[in-house]
């Protein structure tokens, strides 16, 4: 009989709701839930096949340890894995220091609930300095420029898409991402209806994508320049007196005019060149973003994988700040997350701010953000002796020999770790180096709330999905996982009591820190989101509803299974600031030196017109993982070489033949696919690929396997702001392979 439920998808940031049919054991059907409070239907094709991702053969569903001898694997219990990891971990951690272990967590942690929740738990309990994530090799930099400005890592404006007259995108596609770092399914919809109520769009890229192609014009911007541009725009405003913060932001703004002698040098004429985009343009787009009604810009992960990744984010609130378009609606506002946060429950605005480089990394001294070390530092670390070497890893839901920069280095250095753990639920090129493999439940298997994707969302709105199915047998939840190997670190040994000595552990904290908030006891408090038996990530979900500024609660979303909608956005100014001075810092001076120090001198830079590489998305692909569905990969070959027509008669490239790529790194062998959708200059291969390892057990991912363009990569180039790697606008060469 079939029975039908309702789940948030967890497979991008947009967060549609599914309908998902099924028989009690295996999904029969997947469609857009019309009902769903923020999608209202809307599904592209991941969504679609969350079926076969959740029946894949290739799934891990018990743990493995690896025979070192034989490099052959065993399925074990879950008591063997732990006891294995607590026989063999804890002592190399007790003869060489606990920087002797790094902790890496990928990109799937964001769409998970407990690993939001319990990867700090197992960070805490490590007790390590090497900390690292994906967010260095993706977002850091918006982070980073957020948090000097406003105070905190997530508070970041957010285009008000819905109402908004005028939107300028750099470095996004949307028809593929359906936003990031900005929450918005179906934002095809989104901007059909914005251009159909008259509004205009403008999108600045090196490629002309689906968004681009949808939109009212393409702005084809040299690769690694958008700084150069905003603050030629921002120069603009101030030369034409155009600069209107308005009375909202009058009283709560610092360093306008800081800013105005920064972007002084950047005329449209000194950036023209460096840019690609004629004079005339520059100016039209400043004035046109002035004179909207309301407008928005917004710029991501272009932006961010940059030379001047920092600058290019600080730029984007710049100028929503500068033409009053900062938290008004239609313009860029903060979100009011339903779980609280820490923008939330304070008045007033003023706050500790942030502080980088609290530690420095070991070999090349670069500095902490956000307590992560960037990834760009992660090889080094694990190739050089010393006091604090790197001897062992723990990866969580992350392919880092995928995703990080100079990949076949970081390759080799993971081969020789002394011993590594993985929480993930595939054999892939980076857990084929494991010795051990815990793999996490079936998505359906799981309850899920976007406990971060939904405080960067265009809208206020809340959503559980309780789980679809029931664990499997002989399978253990995820969060369990986490308390487990938290318990181990800890040297509280590797029982399963472990699970429910760390949970209470966790909760107890947060209840005493929370309770006073919402006038209740401790004791009151922790009865409340314990009844009924609730324990693990729902109980915390529980509290932090119940502590939150709307004062839901769990059941409150379990008797709304298709969403609670909380209202568009709104002002929050001054209350969501938590700089030290409670106000908008908009010229940090960390940012500013910045600028001075690389971002003028770079105006006078020679260039040698030489070809350089960026990176793309697919409608079809998130993350690597994705690449052993099969609905997902089918059909014409998108692993390929975009080169314009002109650059590919020049250099005698064929449409479907071999190209040889390189860079100062390594080289790969791709095949072309000559498209105008491209400036001359510029090539990209899609970020992703690469999927010929041996060892690793995707078998669809290595029909299909394309090329890694991190190999082309180096560790050598990032934005010393935020230690983002530079994966866009990578000098190369190309010629027939």
């Amino acid at each position: 009989m079939t029975q039908i439920a309702f789940r948030t998808c967890p497979l991008c940031e947009a967060t549609c709701g599914l309908e998902i049919h099924h028989d009690g054991e295996r999904v029969t059907l997947v469609r857009g839930d019309r009902d769903d409070v923020f999608s209202h239907g809307f599904i592209c094709p991941k969504g679609s096949a969350l079926k076969d991702l959740e029946h894949d053969p290739d799934r891990l569903r018990s743990p493995r340890i690896r025979d070192r001898a034989t490099d052959t694997w065993r399925d074990v219990t879950w008591d063997e894995a732990f006891a294995h990891i607590d026989a063999h971990l804890m002592p190399l951690l007790a003869t060489h220091g606990r920087d002797a272990l790094a902790v890496y967590m990928g990109n799937p942690s964001a769409h998970n609930l407990a690993a939001l929740i319990y990867n700090r738990v197992v960070n805490q309990a490590a007790g390590t300095h090497n900390v690292y994530s994906a967010s260095t090799v993706d977002q850091m930099p918006k982070q980073v420029s957020a948090g000097l400005m406003f105070g905190t890592a997530l508070s970041i404006p957010i285009a008000d898409i819905d109402r908004t007259d005028y939107l300028l995108m750099l470095g996004a596609n949307p028809y593929a991402s359906n936003g990031s770092l900005m929450t918005c399914p179906d934002f095809p919809g989104r901007l059909q209806a914005l251009r159909a109520r008259g509004g205009k769009v403008v999108v600045v890229d090196p490629r002309r994508t689906k968004t681009a192609d949808e939109s009212d014009e393409w702005v084809a911007i040299v690769p690694g320049t958008d700084a150069h541009l905003l603050l030629a725009m921002a120069n603009v405003l101030f030369a034409d007196g155009l600069v209107a913060l308005g009375d909202h932001l009058e009283p709560v703004v610092d360093g306008v005019d800081d800013v105005r002698a920064l972007v002084a040098a950047f005329t449209p004429e000194a950036v023209a060149s460096i840019t690609g985009i004629e004079v005339a343009t520059i100016r039209r787009l400043a004035h046109e973003l002035a004179a909207a009604p309301t407008a928005a810009v917004y710029g991501r992960i272009g932006t961010c994988t940059q030379e001047f990744g920092t600058v290019a984010s600080w730029a984007v609130d710049v100028l929503n700040v500068l033409t009053g378009n900062l938290d008004r609606p239609g313009g860029a506002l903060f979100n009011l997350p339903a779980s609280g946060g820490a923008n939330v429950g304070q008045t007033g605005g003023v706050g500790r701010g942030v502080r980088f480089g609290r530690r420095e990394s070991r070999v090349r001294g670069l500095g902490e953000v956000f307590g992560e070390i960037p990834v760009v530092c992660l090889a080094e670390e694990i190739e050089t002796p010393g006091d604090g070497q790197i001897r062992a890893m723990l990866t969580v839901a992350g392919n880092p020999v995928v995703s990080n920069p100079d990949s076949l280095r970081l390759d080799a250095a993971f081969d020789t770790l002394d011993f590594m753990v993985s929480v993930d639920i595939y054999l892939n090129e980076t857990t084929r180096h494991a010795d051990v493999i815990l793999p996490a439940e079936p998505v359906l298997a799981r309850g899920h709330y976007d406990l971060a994707l939904r405080s960067l969302a265009v809208r206020n709105v809340a959503t559980y999905s309780p789980p679809v199915f029931d664990v499997e047998p002989g399978m253990q939840r995820e969060w369990e996982t986490l308390c487990r190997l938290a318990g181990v670190l800890q040297g509280l040994g590797s029982g399963v009591d472990m699970i429910e000595t760390v949970d209470e552990f966790v909760v107890r904290g947060l209840v005493e820190k929370s309770a006073p908030r919402i006038g209740m006891t401790a004791d009151e408090l922790y009865a409340t989101i314990s009844a009924g038996g609730r324990r693990g990530p729902e109980r915390i979900l529980d509290l932090m509803l119940r502590t939150g500024p709307y004062g839901l609660s769990l059941d409150d979303l379990l008797a709304n299974p298709h969403g609670i909608d909380l209202g568009p956005l709104e002002p929050r100014l001054p209350d969501v600031l938590r700089t030290p001075s409670g106000r908008v810092e908009l010229a940090p001076e960390i940012i500013a030196a910045d600028v001075r120090d690389r971002l003028v001198p770079s105006l006078s830079r020679e260039r040698n017109g030489g070809f350089v590489l960026v990176g793309r998305r697919d409608l079809r692909s998130n993350n690597s993982w994705m690449h052993n569905v099969r609905v997902l990969v089918k059909g014409k070959p998108r692993c390929t070489l975009h080169v314009h027509p002109s650059d590919a008669e020049r250099l005698g490239l064929e449409n479907g033949k071999l190209a040889r790529v390189a860079s100062k790194t390594g080289e790969v062998e791709i095949a072309v696919e000559i498209t105008d959708a491209i400036r001359t200059g510029v090539v990209s291969i899609p970020h992703g690929w690469g999927h010929g390892a041996d060892g690793m057990q995707m078998a669809i991912a290595r029909e299909n396997a394309g090329v890694n363009s991190n190999i082309l990569a180096s560790t050598d180039d990032y934005d010393p702001l935020s230690g983002n790697a530079i994966l866009s606008g990578i000098p190369v060469e190309v010629a027939p392979a």
